[in-house]
């Protein structure tokens, strides 16, 4: 039988994971909502979906859960993380360590700092094996990473959390969790800036459903009020960021208050990409390489600032369109499973 690896990406609100084979080609791929503050007992019962339909002797994990409220600090969550894991998979389980590689189970004790929250650096090694020169954006949920790739190899200012947000790799912002009162303090709407409310009205996922960027597979997060996910249940709690109920004004208006607040985000972004490529004296020859579920915004980053777009989904190896189209947005877990299945061949 065929050896096959799950790559396992488990965050503060989704659970990832990606199945390939010995060759790196993707046989499957899934998301699963995972609202990790709530306790790890929601990581079991995520855990226990996906191996409803994924079966593999090999496991391979990253994560940035660690950081969920419920643990102490980031030591103790990488611990109870791998201590779950180690409760729910059969067969050989190891987590990938950043540039130490990849670590066995039993050794994640030493290892918990480079552990935490490197992800991103498992996507960026992997489009640095197949693009010279690259702008890496994974716009995800909650975060967007940034990472510079020249001469196939990562130039990166930061490995930790703090080091990140401080140069700009890693942006608080996302298509879907993200408040939109950490967008923008001012608006326009009806011609004229108005204020916005500091309060948990609207997220991310409203705007997108309103402009239309964003599916239903893509926001599986709860709203800020509980209610459903439509078109008009998005206008209506977008409305309340500025003081107005949905049917005050008509639908347009509501949808060119979406694309007012995108634009905030997209100039947010935009920001933290320029300063990356500020430090390159040449971008000649440079691509905009995008992933997640905001992947839309990188296209349209790369339109704004003049480089070719590459979609990773043209990085990712499977017969199936829509498997790997799924793989793309948990592109972490496709990355760490590509790379273990390869350091599985190496290293035995």
């Amino acid at each position: 039988m065929t050896q096959t690896c799950i790559g396992w990406d488990i965050g503060g609100a989704h659970l990832k994971a990606v199945l390939v084979d010995t060759t790196g080609r993707v046989l499957a791929a899934r998301q699963v909502y995972c609202p990790l503050w709530r306790g790890l007992h929601e990581l079991q019962f995520a855990i226990d979906v996906v191996l409803l339909d994924f079966n593999a002797s090999q496991h391979v994990v990253t994560m940035t859960g660690e950081l969920a409220d419920i643990f102490a600090n980031r030591r103790e969550g990488v611990l109870q993380i791998a201590d779950t894991l180690a409760l729910k998979l059969t067969g050989r389980v190891r987590y990938y360590a950043g540039n130490h590689g990849f670590v066995n189970a039993d050794s994640v004790k030493q290892y918990t700092t480079d552990i935490a929250s490197m992800n991103w650096l498992a996507s960026v090694q992997y489009v640095a094996q197949n693009v010279q020169k690259a702008l890496f954006i994974d716009i995800g949920s909650t975060t967007t990473d940034i990472a510079l790739i020249n001469n196939a190899k990562p130039l990166v200012q930061g490995f930790t959390d703090a080091a990140r947000m401080q140069c700009d790799e890693l942006v608080y912002t996302g298509v879907v969790r993200t408040p939109l009162m950490a967008l923008a303090q001012k608006i326009p709407f009806a011609g004229q800036l108005t204020n916005v409310a500091a309060e948990h009205f609207a997220t991310t996922a409203d705007v997108y459903t309103l402009t239309g960027d964003l599916t239903l597979a893509e926001n599986m997060a709860e709203t800020a009020d509980g209610a459903e996910k439509s078109v008009h249940a998005s206008a209506c709690r977008i409305a309340r960021m500025i003081g107005w109920d949905a049917q005050d004004a008509p639908m347009s208006s509501w949808q060119q208050l979406a694309y007012a607040f995108k634009d905030a985000q997209l100039n947010q972004i935009k920001q933290a990409v320029l300063g990356q490529l500020s430090l390159l004296q040449d971008c000649s020859g440079l691509r905009i390489v995008g992933a997640g579920a905001g992947s839309f915004l990188a296209v349209e980053l790369a339109q704004q600032l003049g480089f070719d777009y590459l979609a990773v989904t043209e990085l990712i190896s499977s017969e199936d369109n829509d498997i790997k189209t799924m793989a793309a947005v948990c592109f972490p877990a496709y990355a760490v499973a590509y790379l273990g299945i390869k350091d599985l061949g190496t290293n035995p």
